[in-house]
């Protein structure tokens, strides 16, 4: 399972025209499901990107995480990130989940980390939509997190 996060002042998504999830300052996660994962890899990588320290404290270095930060997560399913680009010139998805398995540990995460955020914010984009995302990438500050 990959999630590629990026720290943001806002972003948002919109299907067929329609803004359908919007945070303000917190993550955008794009998150992608591999053959192979299960839902210890789904509590695993939730874990591991609400801890990941990428808030600045009050002298600007990244200490503070998500929670820390209380800031609102957007997680939008991203097949893409499953891609095998080792070879040619366009790429392959064997290596992505089936769709429905892939839904599953995206519901999964999202279950788990509004468990763990409580009263902060857990948007969604949709699975298998054709999604328009926007974002203000504050820093910019991008990491790709594997588990």
């Amino acid at each position: 399972m990959k999630g590629l996060i990026q720290r943001v002042s806002e972003a948002g998504v919109e299907v067929d025209g329609v803004a359908i999830a919007t945070i303000g300052t917190g993550l955008l996660l794009l998150l992608g499901v591999e053959r192979g994962d299960g839902p210890d890899q789904a509590r695993a990588l939730c874990q591991k990107i609400l801890a990941y320290r990428v808030f600045p404290d009050a002298q600007g270095r990244m200490n503070r995480s998500l929670i820390d930060a209380g800031g609102a997560l957007l997680v939008v399913p991203q097949f893409t990130l499953a891609a095998d680009t080792s070879s040619g010139a366009r790429p392959g998805f064997s290596l992505a989940a089936a769709p429905e398995s892939a839904d599953r540990l995206f519901q999964e995460f999202l279950t788990h980390a509004r468990r763990s955020m409580g009263d902060l914010p857990v948007r969604q984009g949709w699975f298998g939509a054709d999604m328009k995302v926007r974002l203000v990438n504050d820093g910019p500050v991008t990491f790709l997190l594997e588990a």
